[in-house]
């Protein structure tokens, strides 16, 4: 077991509601790509994905990298290139984190582009926080990751689904014009987990490989 930074916090509840095996080390090399992500059930990645095809096939002759629906999730800390060793550490950040935050609904909803202005880069679908507990659970994470060494997101939190990447700028904004106009109905989901990613990059573009899971606290029976 790798050291714990934070010296004599207790992590008897971290261990009960987090999966992760030290074993899983052997196979990361020297700094692996990780980030923290909530994950989405399959009738909601499967809708996303209809979404996906339907663009696809409307506009021909746009150069764009699509999501998979395997892949498709909401990223609450990317944490960059991490040392092995450092990796049991922001487990138990992810832990903890997880253990302050009672599971929730969000909802799936809307369509939109970055930027704004000009000629459009990334599509996304929109996140429904009504209850505002994403927030929390990505305050509380941050707040967590930093106890541990690890550098705050300066940039404010704004989640949302990248759903494509545009690559060029032909069809681009007929493309992202047909994404918004079409629009996205909402399907409600519930979050109960909290996952830390590994992302690997190959031949085919990029994978992802769970590294550890935990789950969000259980709320009390009256």
């Amino acid at each position: 077991m790798l050291n714990d930074e934070r010296g004599s916090k207790d992590n008897s509840s971290s261990i009960h509601h987090s999966s992760f095996s030290v074993q899983r080390l052997a196979f990361i090399p020297s700094l692996a790509r990780v980030f923290c992500a909530v994950e989405l059930p399959l009738e909601v990645r499967a809708r996303a994905a209809n979404h996906i095809a339907r663009l696809r096939d409307a506009v021909q002759g746009v150069r764009a990298s699509w999501e998979r629906e395997e892949k498709l999730h909401i990223t609450l800390k990317f944490l960059g290139e991490v040392a092995p060793n450092r990796l049991q550490g922001l487990s138990d950040a992810a832990s903890h984190a997880a253990l302050s935050t009672q599971p929730f609904i969000l909802a799936l909803e809307g369509a939109g582009a970055f930027p704004t202005r000009g000629l459009p880069r990334i599509l996304w679908l929109g996140i429904n926080d009504s209850s505002g507990q994403l927030a929390t659970l990505q305050s509380r994470l941050e707040e967590e990751c930093e106890l541990f060494g690890f550098a705050r997101e300066e940039r404010p939190f704004r989640p949302h689904l990248t759903i494509a990447r545009i690559r060029a700028p032909q069809a681009a904004r007929k493309l992202a014009q047909l994404h918004q106009e079409v629009g996205f109905e909402a399907i409600d989901f519930p979050v109960k987990e909290l996952v830390l990613m590994r992302s690997e990059l190959g031949p085919g573009g990029s994978s992802y490989t769970e590294i550890s899971r935990h789950r969000l606290k259980k709320e009390v029976s009256e």
